[in-house]
C-alpha cells in the first residue's frame, strides 16, 4: 500500500487529466490497483506510470484505442520492452502501428490535395465550365473494374484500372474513358474503358458497349486532382439549364501524363443528358 497514488496524484506523474484515467478504466485500458469500498475514491501504483505514458503518447500521434490495447498487451506479456524490442506479440503490434502511419499519410496527402484545390479556387474563383451538347454514338469498349474504399481512394483504384489495359502490347493509340458514379457511398464502384479499333484481349477485361447520346460536355486542363472542380461546373450548367445528368461520368482522358506535365493534362468530361434522348 505505500506506493499507492491518489488519482489526482497520478494524473499529473503521467501528464493526464482525472476525466482521461476514468475512461481508460472504463475501456479496461488502465484500471486502478485499488478503489477503497468505503469512499469509492481510485488509487494507481508508481509502477502504472508506464503504460499510462505509454497511452497518452499513441494517443498524442493519433494511434486508435484499439492498437493502443495491443501494445500494452505486448509489453505486459514481455513482448516488448521500452525499445519496442522482444519476440511475444511484436510483430503484430509493429503490423497495427504501420497500418495507423499508413492511413495517417493517406490522410495527410488526402488534405494536400484539398489544399491544393483550394488554392486554386481561391486564385481562379468557383469552377465554371465552357460546356457544350454533342451526339456521341455507341462505342465498343473493354471495361477493368476496380472498387474505391471511400472518394479519397478513386484515384488509386484509377490507375490501378489504367495499368491493367496498358499491360498488354496495343496496335493502335488507345483511347481511354474512365468511368465514375455521379453519387458517392461509402465505397465507389471505379471502371476505365478501353476504347477504339482492334481492341487487345486484356485479362479480366469485359467486353461492353458505351452508350451513345446526347452529351455535355467540358474541358478540363491541369492535374487530375482538380478534375472534381470542372466536374462540379459541368454539374452546375446542367442544373442552371434544366438538363437531367445521369451516371456514369466520362473522363476522357487525351494526355499522356507520362510525358505531359500535370498543369498541362488535358480531359474531356462528359454527362450524358437524360432529357435529350
Amino acid at each position: 500500500m505505500n506506493d499507492l497514488l491518489s488519482i489526482g496524484q497520478f494524473a499529473r506523474l503521467t501528464r493526464l487529466s482525472v476525466k482521461q484515467l476514468r475512461h481508460y478504466a472504463t475501456l479496461g485500458l488502465l484500471e486502478p490497483a485499488w478503489i477503497d469500498p468505503a469512499s469509492g475514491y481510485r488509487y494507481y501504483r508508481t509502477a502504472q506510470a508506464r503504460d499510462a505514458l505509454v497511452i497518452g503518447l499513441l494517443r498524442s500521434l493519433d494511434v486508435p484505442l484499439p492498437v493502443v490495447a495491443a501494445v500494452l498487451a505486448a509489453g505486459t506479456d514481455g513482448g516488448m520492452d521500452a525499445r519496442g524490442d522482444g519476440t511475444g506479440g511484436e510483430a503484430a503490434v509493429a503490423a497495427a502501428l504501420a497500418k495507423v502511419k499508413e492511413d495517417l499519410e493517406a490522410e495527410l496527402a488526402r488534405r494536400r490535395r484539398a489544399l491544393t484545390t483550394l488554392e486554386r479556387v481561391l486564385a481562379t474563383g468557383l469552377p465554371t465550365a465552357e460546356a457544350t451538347v454533342v451526339t456521341e454514338p455507341p462505342r465498343p469498349a473493354i471495361v477493368v473494374r476496380d472498387l474505391a474504399a471511400t472518394p479519397e481512394d478513386i484515384g488509386r483504384a484509377t490507375s490501378a484500372c489504367v495499368a491493367r489495359l496498358m499491360a498488354v502490347p496495343m496496335t493502335a493509340a488507345p483511347a481511354l474513358v474512365g468511368l465514375f458514379p455521379l453519387d458517392y457511398g461509402e465505397a465507389v464502384p471505379v471502371a476505365v474503358a478501353l476504347t477504339g479499333p482492334d481492341l487487345p484481349d486484356v485479362p479480366g477485361a469485359q467486353p461492353d458497349i458505351l452508350p451513345g447520346g446526347v452529351f455535355a460536355t467540358a474541358t478540363h486542363v491541369g492535374p487530375y486532382d482538380h478534375v472534381p472542380l470542372t466536374a462540379h461546373a459541368l454539374l452546375t450548367w446542367c442544373a442552371e439549364r434544366g438538363h437531367t445528368p445521369t451516371g456514369p461520368l466520362r473522363e476522357v482522358y487525351v494526355s499522356d501524363p507520362a510525358t505531359t506535365p500535370p498543369e498541362r493534362l488535358v480531359t474531356h468530361l462528359m454527362i450524358r443528358l437524360d432529357d435529350e434522348r
